[in-house]
């Protein structure tokens, strides 16, 4: 892996992570979740850098199936991480206070959806470079070969974090906060720092490995169509 991939992988990895504390904001604390905004503010800057060509290629090449989801879906969390931080300016207590805003009730409801909404579509988005990050971690670890018991173990182990996440997603009211009008969100009582980040991941492996697995079937499909 060159410096340049490493770098980006470790953008993105520290963007997912600031992103999962960004929505325990009721353990973290107001001042420390808008101080993390801007960081993830500027991580995002920088991962958009990054990837600036990406940009100049949405129309040229050929469009099959999976990059158009892929375009699709990037283009979908640009709108809501762009539209969830400038909500997150504009209802900031702290940080930008100077910046009033009349009865923004409204903002913050649209800041609680956005966010969660670029949570599922972050996760949706690690899936589709899933292969790639395996792939990457394998070259780092020097894992060649394959192994029928770690694929196994693998497997039953990514199957365990989807049944606890659909458990977890049910009880943090997921669904709820994606559609319904609530501008202070909501939280589960006696909540700790480690049962939010178990439950998120959890959340997020069910989107994770059902991209990856649906990719998979697609790409799996189209041969077996191509042979025959």
């Amino acid at each position: 892996m060159n410096r340049k991939m490493l770098f980006k992988l470790v953008i993105d990895l520290a963007m997912t992570i600031l992103m999962l504390i960004e929505m325990a904001y009721y353990i973290t604390g107001i001042t420390v979740h808008e101080f993390l905004g801007v960081t993830v503010f500027v991580l995002f800057i920088v991962h958009i850098f990054l990837n600036r060509r990406w940009f100049g290629t949405i129309l040229k090449g050929k469009h099959n199936l999976r990059r158009i989801l892929q375009i699709v879906l990037n283009l979908l969390f640009f709108a809501a991480m762009a539209v969830m931080m400038i909500c997150g300016i504009l209802i900031s207590s702290d940080i930008f206070s100077f910046i009033q805003v009349n009865d923004d009730m409204i903002l913050r409801q649209i800041h609680v959806q956005t966010a969660y909404w670029g949570f599922i579509i972050m996760a949706v988005h690690v899936g589709f470079s899933w292969g790639m990050i395996i792939n990457s971690v394998r070259r780092m670890t020097g894992i060649v070969s394959t192994s029928l018991i770690r694929t196994i173990v693998l497997r039953v182990l990514a199957a365990l974090i989807v049944f606890y996440g659909v458990y977890a997603s049910f009880e943090r009211e997921i669904g709820f906060k994606l559609t319904v009008y609530n501008p202070f969100g909501t939280w589960v009582n006696d909540d700790s720092a480690i049962n939010f980040l178990i439950d998120h991941l959890s959340i997020m492996g069910i989107y994770i490995c059902g991209t990856h697995y649906a990719l998979k079937f697609v790409q799996r499909e189209g041969q077996t169509a191509t042979q025959k």
